[in-house]
């Protein structure tokens, strides 16, 4: 089976013709309901989004296929939605989708492992790299930026970074 890679998430109805509120996290949200049919997570639902709208608070106003009342709307709220990564577009070199960077070993520069990524999260001002690891006393949020990320090498699964003085 394909990999998986969640594009959005449905975060409740919108009205009470079976309309939702859809957060997307592609990089120009409405391009979520260009990627074809999505899928719940363990794909045993299927659905075609068509966007009406979008929210005062910024999620997406949309009718997936087969959800036509609130009720079956308000059932999905939490539920991810996700595509085969094959019809995702290929990115340009220093580029990454999110899915591919949660896991990488983090290591300084000179060769110390720090951690694991766990996730990746943005707060409005830029990508931060959530990681864990054994001699960390709490998580620590690694700016994704060239200048503390210098080295991303997906093929042997690590990250070499240039962390802030005293982040770590």
């Amino acid at each position: 089976m394909a990999e998986l890679i969640c594009i959005g998430a449905i975060a409740g109805a919108f009205g009470v013709k079976g309309e939702l509120r859809l957060k997307s996290f592609t990089a120009t949200p409405e391009d979520i309901a260009t990627y074809g049919p999505v899928s719940t997570e363990d794909g045993k639902q299927t659905f075609t989004i068509t966007l009406s709208g979008q929210s005062t608070k910024g999620a997406l106003i949309a009718r997936l296929s087969g959800v036509g009342t609130k009720e079956q709307a308000d059932a999905l709220r939490g539920v991810r939605l996700f595509v085969d990564r094959d019809r995702l577009p290929t990115l340009p070199d220093d580029e990454y989708y999110h899915a591919d960077l949660i896991g990488l070993e983090v290591f300084d520069t000179g060769g110390t492992l720090l951690g694991k990524v766990k996730s990746v999260q943005n707060h409005g001002a830029s990508d931060l790299l959530e990681i864990h690891g054994p001699d960390l006393k709490s998580t620590v949020l690694l700016p994704f930026t060239l200048e503390a990320v210098p080295t991303v090498d997906l093929a042997s699964g690590r990250i070499v970074a240039d962390p802030p003085e005293g982040l770590f």
